[in-house]
């Protein structure tokens, strides 16, 4: 009887006390992070070539028996050993430098599997030789480096691939059947999945390619069915619950849309219907709004504020940067002030008696709606009665910061918004608690922005392109990836390039500077400028990036634009085509990586959001399109957000049958429920 799965991984054996302190380097702590140390990719040893058919360039595996072991001492700190094998056919040479302790792991007379690449110089001398060659000796066990399908894992120092993968090799043998098999029997069945065990070792050492692809189906399904029950289960536990049963305030609401110098779209129309239906039922609305930059997401907010404010609730709108929420204070305080509404902007620079009266007035219902930062959900911060809270860019903030505002009112209902199309596997994803709300319908009179991409040399002629429309009084942003010149980065900073536009390129046209240092009132104070058009060109950083609207900028320059990524260059080229001018958007790089170049490329060939999400999500994969441990889901090990997208809605039907269909199912499922409150902890 093979004993019990230990903790710690110092028990596996081949580690010892020693070695565990190594392996934490790869955070393999226990012996199930060990398990579920899973290979970066494989290499198929697993077919013998003949040594007579063997030529340079390619991998090759060999069995043969060893016919003659000769060790040379070429000069001081110099030794070869060289290990000769036959298969019949011909023979080859295993030769290794300094490494004359392998001399002990070779007998004459041995039959041993050889792999490796053949080495092109010996060829030339009509002779076969592998340098460093992987060894094993071929007797009644499984061979593990060599003789089949062989995992190749990531290292760290200190770690090699031979012997990380015989400690993984004895923990499966030893402990992959204590391995509690968490996904219901009648799922297993249903779609043919093999257990656990036999699972962890399909991706580790699988028998063949089918075995690999039913281990790999089966451990991806695993890890998005119990997301999606977690998902799924924080949502009724919302759904269950008492919140806020908003009553319709449709005069109020009419009183407003007559004041806007415009009319709704069809589609910001259908999402208002949408988030109105969700205010006035009795349970906590929950909702991600999403549209590209330039739909109209705010007044969609403001309608939902006046809505909770008309009801005698207050009304709060988080930002995630400063610079960002008094944008976002000065627009809903022009909307909102007209209907009486009270308006306050509390962000970190807010400080001392200023500070206290806005808290006060929190506190005692003298204010209506707060906008802010991170600094909405800290303690000393009491709401008089909170109806609403409003969340832009939630990928900035975790869903704990979303949780801990969402704890300041009784149920509020909570709003979300992004303006980064979100491809619908990362909705699911990220946001499965949460119903969704696109905008997908850009106001009237939008042209496309024109999109090109230039490199460093023709900063002349773009310029002197910029001088001709600001003399037809268009304005214009310039974006630069850095405030300040460093020595590190070849990049152009804002400083430089402020300096260049008044000297040489823009003599005579007002160049304004605006970046996060700045302090509040001189950033307001610059924005205001810009806004008034009394700064022609305004140099930044990435603040303008979201939230800036100045519908007289047409064209947006962005400096070192292969320094961006794709979302952010989305958005940044939202900040133009605003009003009734063409606008343009001119990309200035000299990308070194083929990834640079596919991000401009993109750019330039694509101007819808959710299109461009996808190129995101294909370049840098799911683990950095947000970062997704801040938004409170585990890094998925085996499943991918980009291949796996129908296991995902095989996985969300599953749970949401049992979540939604089965009565009590946390006693018919209590290992579910379990493995649920587990990842729940973790995350």
């Amino acid at each position: 009887m093979k004993e019990k799965m230990p903790s710690s991984v110092q028990f596996v054996r081949g580690v010892g006390p020693r070695y565990a302190e190594v392996l934490k380097k790869l955070n393999i702590n226990t012996v199930k992070d060990l398990l579920y140390y899973f290979p970066r990719t494989y290499q198929d040893r697993s077919q013998f070539t003949p040594i007579k058919y063997i030529r340079p360039g390619y991998e090759v595996t060999v069995q043969g028996e060893i016919i003659k072991i000769e060790e040379n001492k070429i000069r001081k700190g110099l030794s070869i050993l060289k290990a000769t094998i036959t298969d019949g056919s011909d023979v080859l040479n295993g030769v290794w430098f300094n490494q004359n302790y392998i001399k002990k792991q070779l007998k004459k007379g041995q039959t041993y599997i050889f792999s490796g690449k053949l080495n092109e110089k010996s060829f030339r001398f009509r002779k076969k030789e592998i340098s460093n060659p992987v060894f094993e000796k071929v007797d009644k066990g499984d061979s593990i480096h060599t003789g089949r399908i062989v995992p190749i894992y990531p290292l760290t120092s200190g770690v090699t691939q031979k012997r990380l993968r015989t400690i993984i090799y004895n923990a499966l043998n030893d402990y992959a059947h204590h391995l509690t098999d968490y996904l219901p029997g009648f799922i297993r069945k249903k779609y043919k999945f093999p257990d656990i065990s036999r699972s962890i070792w399909g991706l580790h050492f699988p028998e063949n390619r089918e075995h690999y692809i039913y281990s790999r189906r089966r451990l991806a399904f695993e890890e998005l069915f119990f997301l999606q029950l977690l998902v799924l289960k924080r949502k009724k536990g919302i759904i269950e619950s008492r919140g806020i049963n908003h009553k319709d305030e449709g005069e109020v609401i009419k009183k407003f849309l007559k004041l806007l110098p415009f009319r709704l779209t069809a589609a910001q129309k259908r999402v208002w219907r949408e988030i109105k239906a969700d205010m006035e039922k009795p349970t906590p609305m929950q909702r991600l709004l999403q549209g590209d930059v330039g739909s109209g997401k705010t007044i969609i907010a403001a309608l939902a504020l006046i809505e909770t404010m008309a009801n005698g609730y207050q009304g709060v709108f988080m930002a995630p940067t400063e610079i960002l929420a008094e944008q976002h204070y000065l627009k809903l305080k022009d909307l909102l002030e007209p209907l009486g509404y009270r308006t306050a902007l509390l962000v970190g620079g807010i400080t001392g008696s200023q500070r206290e009266n806005i808290e006060r007035g929190i506190e005692e219902k003298k204010i209506d709606l707060i906008v802010g930062t991170h600094t909405l959900f800290q303690e000393r911060i009491n709401y008089f009665s909170l109806g609403l809270v409003v969340i832009d860019e939630q990928h900035r903030f975790g869903v704990e910061q979303r949780f801990k505002l969402e704890k300041k009112g009784d149920n509020p209902d909570v709003l979300v918004m992004t303006a980064t199309p979100i491809p619908r596997t990362m909705a699911l994803t990220i946001y499965g608690d949460l119903d969704l709300s696109i905008i997908d319908e850009l106001p009237p009179g939008r042209s496309p922005v024109i999109t090109t991409w230039r490199t460093q040399n023709s900063r002349k002629r773009i310029y002197s392109f910029v001088k001709e429309k600001l003399e037809e009084g268009r304005q214009a942003y310039v974006v630069c990836p850095v405030i300040e010149p460093s020595e590190e980065l070849e990049v152009v900073s804002a400083l430089e390039i402020k300096e260049k536009l008044e000297d040489k390129y823009l003599k005579g046209y007002n160049v304004g500077l605006l970046h996060g240092k700045l302090p509040p009132e001189e950033k307001k104070q610059v924005m205001e400028d810009f806004r008034q058009g009394v700064i022609d060109v305004l140099v930044s950083t990435t603040v303008v990036e979201v939230g800036v609207d100045v519908p007289n900028a047409t064209i947006m320059i962005i400096e070192n634009a292969d320094r961006f990524g794709l979302a952010q260059l989305h958005q940044l080229r939202g900040r133009v085509g605003r009003g009734k001018y063409q606008s343009y958007c001119i990309l200035i790089g000299n990308p070194t990586t083929e990834e640079g170049k596919r991000r401009l490329k993109v750019m330039t060939s694509l101007n819808d959001g959710f299109e461009i999400a996808d190129e995101d999500l294909k370049i840098r994969g799911p683990g950095e399109f947000f970062g997704t441990r801040q938004h409170g889901i585990p890094d998925l090990k085996v499943a991918s957000l980009i291949k796996d997208k129908k296991l995902l809605q095989l996985a969300r039907q599953e749970a949401f049958n049992i979540i939604y269909s089965t009565r009590d199912w946390q006693d018919k499922y209590r290992n579910l429920k379990e493995r649920i409150d587990e990842l729940d902890l973790k995350i």
